[in-house]
């Protein structure tokens, strides 16, 4: 089974670099915190005041906040994405599973966010392709800078590869 999902898991040389410079870095880190590297991680983004949190599970099942990363640029204003090409980055609760991973991004590394999801829907918004993602430029995403985004990612495709399922 494991071996079918590696196979599956996207992968790219610079994905592979991005992991391997800032994997034991972020290992000393949460272990300083009791935090183990895989372990199943949770993301909260706050427009205002601009940040992205990353929150990782300890041995006990209690999710511990480990680091903030300082969005560089978003777009819109406070308040949901309701149409595609309205340039608002979206509010909402979303799922990344490993599909969700773009290591070959235009903009570095990136993940999809799942927008819309079926809340979205349902309320008849619209959009695709709406990422976190590096090199700080944004018409609808989270743009982080390229060091932040390969730690974000680092740790959220450590959580997969260590089973979590999104």
């Amino acid at each position: 089974m494991f071996n079918s999902f590696a196979a599956e898991f996207p992968t790219s040389a610079r994905s592979e670099k991005a992991i391997s410079m800032v994997a034991p870095t972020l290992k000393k880190q949460l272990s300083d915190k009791g935090l183990e590297y895989g372990a199943p991680i949770f993301i909260r983004i706050f427009k205002d005041p601009g940040i992205l949190e990353v929150w990782l599970e300890s041995d006990d099942g209690t999710f511990i906040h480990f680091k903030n990363y300082e969005i560089c640029t978003f777009s819109g204003d406070l308040g949901p994405k309701l149409k595609e090409g309205d340039n608002q980055s979206p509010e909402g609760f979303y799922y990344v599973d490993a599909s969700g991973l773009n290591p070959w991004s235009n903009y570095h590394l990136s993940f999809n966010l799942g927008f819309p999801n079926k809340y979205d829907r349902t309320h008849n918004r619209t959009g695709s392709a709406l990422m976190v993602h590096g090199n700080c430029v944004s018409i609808g995403c989270y743009a982080m800078t390229d060091e932040y985004i390969n730690e974000i990612y680092a740790l959220g495709a450590a959580a997969l590869k260590s089973g979590q399922s999104f």
